[in-house]
């Protein structure tokens, strides 16, 4: 019999989907969400050179004290979203892909991508 995905198996699958098309480049690097139950982590990665410019999540100690250890909700992704465009900003990066990481476009993701939007990364 056919056995129905389980839910990790089927967001791994969707995200090397959305990977075939999505790539970053140096003029254009790819902004790469993750995210847990209990934390969301976002960076950018210049895919042509196989690293990471940019990277942030709310194990961040500067985040973290912030948060007073509530990472995995919605206002600790537009926190992220903020961090991530800032720093993202100061190193010359303004134009970035989103990669959702095979997540559905609501929830976290959102928040981190509308925040990282509104402070000036352009996607």
């Amino acid at each position: 019999m056919f056995k129905k995905p389980q839910r990790n198996e089927a967001r791994l699958r969707r995200h090397r989907r959305l990977r075939k098309k999505i790539n970053g480049t140096s003029e254009r690097p790819r902004l790469s969400v993750f995210r847990s139950l209990k934390h969301i982590y976002a960076q950018i990665i210049d895919d042509t050179k196989g690293i990471t410019l940019v990277a942030t999540s709310t194990k961040d100690q500067d985040l973290a004290k912030e948060l007073n250890g509530k990472s995995g909700n919605i206002e600790a992704a537009k926190l992220v979203g903020i961090t991530i465009a800032k720093k993202a900003l100061t190193q010359g990066i303004k134009k970035v892909v989103f990669d959702r990481g095979g997540y559905i476009y609501h929830g976290r993701a959102q928040a981190l991508a509308v925040a990282a939007r509104e402070n000036g990364l352009e996607f």
